[in-house]
C-alpha cells in the first residue's frame, strides 16, 4: 500500500506542523483571548453584583420611605380623628345647650300654660259655686220658703263641695 507507505515518509512532517497550529492555537486563544474573555465574564459579573446591591440599596430605602410615609400618616389620621372628636364634642356641646335653651322655655311656657289652666280652674269653680248658691237659694226658697243670703248659700255649697 503506497499511502502507508507515504504516511511514513510524511509522519514527521505531519507531526511538525500539527503541534506547530495546535501550538499558535494554543498561544493565540489560549493565552491571547481567554484571558480577555475571563476579564469581561469578570466585569460582568462585578457589574451584576453591584447592580443587585444598588437595587437592595434601593429597596432598604424604598422601605425605609414607605414605613416613614406610614407614620406620618398614622399621625395625620389620629391628629384629623382628634378633631373630628374636638368637633363632635363641640357640636354636642351646642346642641345641648340648645336644647337645654329650648327647654327651659318649653318649661316656662308649660309653667304658664298651666297657671292659666289652675287660673281657669278656679275662675270656673267660683262660678260654678256662685251658680250653685243661686240654685239652692232658689230651691230653699222655692221648697221651704226661707229666705237665705247669698253668703250663706255660698258657705254651704263651698261646705258640700269640699266634702266631695
Amino acid at each position: 500500500m503506497p499511502q502507508i507507505a507515504q504516511m511514513s515518509e510524511t509522519f514527521a512532517s505531519q507531526l511538525f506542523w500539527l503541534l506547530l497550529v495546535f501550538g499558535i492555537l494554543f498561544f493565540v486563544i489560549g493565552k491571547g483571548m481567554v484571558p480577555k474573555v475571563m476579564d469581561t465574564v469578570g466585569l460582568r459579573d462585578k457589574q451584576i453584583a453591584d447592580d443587585l446591591g444598588a437595587a437592595q440599596a434601593a429597596r432598604d430605602a424604598a422601605d425605609a420611605e414607605e414605613e416613614a410615609w406610614r407614620a406620618r400618616e398614622n399621625a395625620n389620621r389620629a391628629s384629623a380623628q382628634a378633631l373630628v372628636g374636638e368637633a363632635k364634642a363641640k357640636a354636642q356641646a351646642t346642641t345641648e345647650a340648645r336644647l337645654a335653651e329650648v327647654q327651659a322655655g318649653i318649661d316656662a311656657r308649660l309653667a304658664e300654660a298651666e297657671a292659666r289652666i289652675a287660673a281657669s280652674r278656679d275662675a270656673a269653680a267660683g262660678e260654678i259655686e256662685a251658680v250653685a248658691a243661686d240654685a239652692a237659694k232658689d230651691i230653699v226658697s222655692r221648697f221651704a220658703g226661707v229666705n237665705v243670703d247669698q253668703t250663706a248659700a255660698l258657705g254651704a255649697v263651698k261646705k258640700a263641695m269640699a266634702h266631695g
